[in-house]
């Protein structure tokens, strides 16, 4: 079953998170008729890769093409239209931004499946995700939809009171132009009377509608403290989470909504006190409530407009080099980095370029860090109005790069207390502008950043991102490495499972996590909230070995990254697995069966263990020397599975992987993964070969020394035969192995 259809058989709870993936960026539309397509096709790789993903571009054109012109009625064809238009002006110029927001759903909608087989989500996660926060959404849509009804209404009583004056001010001047003589007529009289009835009532209808516009103002007010602005902190936190793996952001386009709907209202009700003041020029009396009023709630309008658009002025794009999509917040010397701020306020009075400066480490205190650095190229662009999306006002620097700043006497600082990956940085964000003549400053700045020169330092910088990120939601403590806090290990556990379904959309299960507990935390692996240090984490290395836990597990990352994807999204690699626990699952399979797992003393190794079952009944193990990323790059994984060979006691070598744990064929498990075949047919002038791994095994018979032959060199005769069975070049040939 395609992974669509699978998406579609879920419950709805789950299928409202799917709705959110899909917007303008790319429309479900698209999902639906190009389902399987767009599943065949490597967006992982084309999110990092111009060439290939202007080629993806063209061929999803070609594609919705083919798909109009012969699969869909006549309305179909016509919004189906419209959608390819909007794609070919949002991405023609960046194909590589497309391929990276459908690898992102594509990725996300992986994780939405596994979440269902899962048996519990991890505290973080399940916080995000809750009923409570559908229900508080909905509480606030409509909250913010009565304060905007309630605004419009008062509108109209505006104009209602703006018509009443008009009509009292035209009887008052007719009374005034009259005769003295006339006015001590009873006519006269009756008509003062009917004037003063009308003021009565006019004073009536301003003291009720400066009452209403105070009740509003109140109301956004409690609106702004107690809903819009936690919401907005939410979201904060929630980026800072997906930042590191987490589940993906979204919600940012309902959060323009209300922020836009609820500067309507104010602007509004700011017309309404100018229209008020007005009348009052006109018209006014003793005792008249607008001038004792207005001053005060227009303080209060402004007031609230300022810290309401102050607010909305965010990153919606945390610093990011494109090489490296999923690992957000370091920077590289050198390698230009992107970024996209956004005004979440969508009004008409802002509606014209707006100038964004950015700024590197600003108000930084002197001695923090070791190294400064500055911006290379162009601070300072425009914000512009995203016409082919929802019209929001945003910026994106897409040419950004850093230089460091060079030191003439050769001091640099507080060297020496943090290392490179620890000193934390910030990206300002700067704009001004004058809206109904209410000038106000906008400053917004990024998460934490990591400034690396070197691409060796990628691991430890990005070990620095995911522990800040965790631990706190301060978006701007560059002092915590000082004293870095400690993780629980049910956090920590999460995090690290949601490394791997940011590879492959799928984390890690319950007993691979245990597996990695044991390796960290020993004896107090059973414990969900033992304490686990910074240090421990990623700069003591692993008793006994060379280098620390993070290091160890983000090589075996890299490696699933770059050769053993299939086989991972596959579920073939066992992976974390103590050799107990090998042993235990082995002993009493078949022969030949074996499991692939990670190494424990290679960086980026992994390794394939076998059971084979003496005639005396004795149970043998036997482990391959781990294959690293060097070996991995000659020959793909599973063909070294289909390939593998044993010489054993000077014998024709033979495949001993005949069951993937714990009883599939070996071909039927990796049969549609092999990569090369073996060539058929001569390939003038050269005698086709291929690449095999053999392992060469020392004689282990137990027969008493008395009883053996003599062990003897390979003669020629059993060279040829050895060559005539195989027919191709021989890989490095190493004895079986354990760890």
């Amino acid at each position: 079953m395609s992974q669509w259809k699978q998406i579609q058989n879920l419950e709805i709870r789950l299928l409202e998170h799917v709705d959110y993936l899909y917007d303008d960026n790319f429309p479900m539309d698209i999902r639906q008729v190009l389902a399987s397509w767009l599943e065949s096709q490597d967006w992982d790789t084309a999110a990092s890769d111009e060439s290939l993903s202007a080629v993806l571009f063209n061929n999803l054109l070609s594609q919705l093409d083919r798909v109009r012109a012969h699969e869909l009625n006549f309305l179909q064809r016509h919004n189906m239209k419209m959608i390819q238009q909007q794609l070919q002006v949002k991405y023609s110029s960046s194909p590589v931004n497309m391929a990276r927001v459908i690898s992102t759903c594509l990725r996300e909608e992986r994780r939405i499946l596994s979440s269902v087989c899962m048996q519990e989500q991890g505290p973080l996660e399940k916080s995000l995700q809750n009923s409570v926060a559908f229900e508080r959404q909905k509480n606030m849509d409509n909250r913010v939809g009565i304060i905007r009804g309630t605004v419009q209404l008062m509108d109209q009583a505006v104009k209602y009171i703006e018509d009443m004056q008009e009509d009292f001010d035209f009887r008052y001047k007719t009374l005034q132009s009259r005769d003295s003589t006339d006015r001590n007529a009873d006519c006269i009289k009756q008509e003062v009377t009917r004037l003063q009835d009308m003021l009565n009532r006019l004073d009536f209808k301003r003291k009720e509608i400066l009452s209403k516009m105070d009740v509003a103002v109140k109301e956004i007010e409690d609106l702004m403290t107690s809903q819009l602005s936690p919401e907005l902190q939410d979201w904060k936190r929630r980026q800072q989470i997906a930042a590191i793996g987490g589940p993906l952001l979204t919600g940012l386009d309902q959060l323009q909504n209300w922020f836009t709907l609820t500067a309507q209202s104010l602007f509004q009700i700011k017309r309404q006190l100018d229209k008020l003041g007005e009348l009052v020029i006109k018209v006014t009396y003793e005792c008249d409530p607008i001038p004792l009023q207005k001053p005060q709630l227009e303080e209060r309008v402004k007031y609230l407009l300022y810290h309401l658009i102050k607010s909305s002025f965010v990153v919606e794009k945390q610093p990011c080099m494109p090489p490296h999509p999923q690992k957000p917040l370091i920077i590289k010397t050198g390698v230009q980095f992107t970024t996209k701020v956004r005004l979440l306020v969508k009004l008409p009075e802002v509606d014209y370029q707006l100038k964004v400066k950015t700024i590197f480490d600003k108000d930084l205190p002197p001695g923090r860090v070791s190294r400064q650095f500055f911006i290379l190229t162009n601070n300072t662009k425009v914000m512009d109005i995203e016409d082919y999306s929802n019209g929001c006002l945003s910026v994106e620097f897409r040419h950004l790069q850093l230089k460091e700043k060079k030191y003439i006497n050769g001091t640099k600082g507080n060297e020496g207390l943090l290392s490179v990956t620890e000193e934390l940085h910030s990206l300002s964000f700067e704009a001004c502008f004058t809206v109904q003549g209410l000038t106000i400053d906008l400053e917004t700045s990024s998460l934490p950043l990591v400034v690396i020169s070197n691409v060796s330092q990628l691991p430890g910088g990005w070990a620095s991102v995911v522990w800040y990120n965790l631990l706190t939601d301060e978006p701007r403590n560059l002092a915590f490495f000082c004293n870095p806090p400690r993780a629980t290990w049910s956090q920590l556990s999460e995090v690290l499972s949601w490394q791997f379904s940011t590879l492959a959309g799928q984390g890690l299960t319950k007993e691979q996590l245990s597996t990695l507990g044991e390796k960290l935390l020993g004896q107090h692996a059973s414990c969900s909230e033992y304490h686990v240090s910074w240090s421990k984490f990623a700069k003591e290395n692993i008793p006994g070995k060379p280098f620390s836990f993070w290091m160890w597990l983000d090589s075996i990352l890299e490696l699933i990254k770059k050769h053993l994807l299939p086989v991972w999204n596959a579920n073939y690699i066992m992976g974390f697995v103590s050799k107990e626990m090998e042993r235990n699952l082995l002993k009493d399979r078949e022969p030949g069966t074996f499991l692939l797992r990670f190494s424990e003393s290679h960086l980026g190794g992994i390794t394939f263990t076998w059971v084979e079952h003496k005639d005396n009944g004795e149970v043998k193990f036997n482990s391959v020397e781990p294959y690293t990323k060097n070996r991995l790059s000659a020959l793909p994984f599973v063909d070294i599975i289909r390939d593998y060979k044993v010489i054993s006691d000077g014998v024709v070598p033979e495949n001993p992987l005949k069951f993937l744990y714990p009883d599939i064929p070996k071909d039927e498990a990796f049969g549609r993964l092999y990569n090369s075949q073996r060539s058929k047919g001569k390939i003038y002038p050269y005698i086709p070969s291929t690449l095999i791994p053999i392992s060469v095994r020392e004689n282990s018979s137990t027969t008493p020394a008395s009883n053996q032959s003599p062990e003897l060199p390979m003669t020629l005769g059993e060279f040829d035969l050895l060559r005539e069975q195989l027919c191709f070049d021989l890989d490095t040939m190493s004895p079986p192995y354990s760890e």
